[in-house]
């Protein structure tokens, strides 16, 4: 039941606008918790990459003096790659397309993280 009810909120999340291409709920250990990824993504190689760069963005962040870390953003020549916490114990990935408007993906996916982690 909660299963399918972060599922939605994933399938919500993607629809709030055309600018998401993906998303995903990995557990900080890298573990797929829900996600709605296009097929012939790795589930567990993304997990793992989720985990991995959300840990060293806080490390970095904490390091650097920047304070507690809101997001990590990876941009490519196709696109964003944005992690952001869902709570203490998930990660909420996003791959976005390169002409979107992040301020507004940044508040969709702020909003998805606080749905996420109650449900969590």
């Amino acid at each position: 039941m909660r299963t399918d009810m972060l599922q939605q909120a994933l399938e919500d999340l993607n629809g709030s606008t055309a600018d998401i291409e993906a998303s995903a709920l990995i557990s900080t250990d890298g573990l797929m918790i829900a996600s709605a990824l296009p097929n012939g993504m790795d589930e567990d190689r993304i997990g793992a990459m989720s985990a991995a760069l959300l840990s060293l963005g806080e490390r970095t962040a904490k390091e650097l003096a920047r304070g507690g870390l809101e997001r990590v953003l990876v941009q490519g020549e196709r696109g964003y790659v944005i992690m952001s916490a869902a709570g203490p114990e998930a990660v909420l990935t996003v791959l976005a397309k390169s002409n979107a408007k992040l301020g507004l993906i940044f508040l969709d996916i702020k909003r998805a993280a606080e749905t996420l982690s109650k449900l969590l």
